[in-house]
């Protein structure tokens, strides 16, 4: 059976990042991999104290910082339970057969490819709990996660709505027909209304890309039809997502249309920060 994998932090994200998994695991019959980490300080004072103590005070102090810092690692051990417990009702009521619970202390990376060889996908939620409101920042975990993942990454909105119609930004990048061939394979595609984008001031040039990718997702029996624009990515995606109802906005998390940025391709950037519906993101 396929594995998928969901990051979980307690966020506001978190809800709709299990109602987005289970629509994914059902229609792989997958199982759910619920997976909280605990940072590598989580729970834990940061502040050393002892070097200012003198005296009586430095012992007596230096077990009441040991008990709370214990005390803190209870909790945060505690917390992170209650999220994937809270996770596991939400996935099992969803209709998702099995699922596991994975509580891990250490880098988020490190627990990621402990398992990474055995599943298929990962989700995630667009922000981490420390920037719920932060609108022109991602959650610097997302960031990670894409950067270094082997699998795909569905990236969740605030909230669930059911999927139906899917864009496509399709630029002929590498990353972008993995996307291609990885849909053509893929159960979660089968019954989608599929919208595959190309965006060039050269407009033969992008029909003839959108084509080739519309002939490939036709091939294995999927409805797609092709789109093209001219004009800044960004500004045409956000437009195209915000007006048409577009439920899925798929991509490959570099192209070759702009040079890359640091962490993940600028264009992928922007679009995750600026659409209101999931990001599917192929490497």
């Amino acid at each position: 059976m396929d594995k998928i994998l969901t990051l979980l932090d307690g966020s506001a994200y978190s809800e709709s990042v299990c109602h987005h998994t289970a629509w994914i695991a059902k229609k792989l019959n997958a199982s759910v991999e619920a997976m909280h980490v605990l940072g590598r300080r989580e729970g834990s004072e940061s502040a050393d104290l002892s070097g200012a103590l003198r005296l009586g005070a430095r012992s007596a102090l230096l077990e009441e910082l040991a008990s709370l810092d214990e005390k803190r690692a209870k909790l945060a051990q505690a917390k992170g339970h209650a999220i994937l417990e809270d996770a596991k009702n939400i996935l099992e009521q969803d209709g998702v057969p099995q699922v596991n619970l994975r509580l891990r202390k250490g880098d988020l990376l490190d627990a990621v490819r402990e398992i990474e060889n055995d599943i298929r996908a990962i989700t995630i939620g667009k922000r981490g709990e420390g920037a719920d409101f932060a609108t022109g920042h991602l959650g610097s975990n997302l960031e990670r996660i894409v950067r270094t993942s082997k699998v795909p990454v569905f990236v969740a909105s605030r909230e669930f709505k059911p999927i139906s119609r899917v864009l496509v930004a399709y630029d002929g990048s590498a990353s972008a027909k993995v996307a291609i061939e990885r849909m053509s394979t893929s159960p979660v595609f089968s019954d989608l209304e599929i919208c595959v984008l190309c965006i060039d001031e050269n407009t033969s040039k992008a029909q003839a890309k959108a084509e080739e990718a519309v002939a490939k997702l036709r091939s294995a029996k999927l409805e797609a039809s092709v789109r093209t624009a001219s004009g800044d990515p960004e500004e045409v995606l956000g437009k195209l997502v915000s007006e048409e109802d577009f439920h899925l906005l798929v991509m490959g998390a570099y192209g070759h249309s702009r040079i890359r940025s640091l962490i993940i391709g600028s264009t992928t950037t922007a679009m995750i920060q600026t659409v209101k519906i999931p990001v599917l993101l192929y490497r």
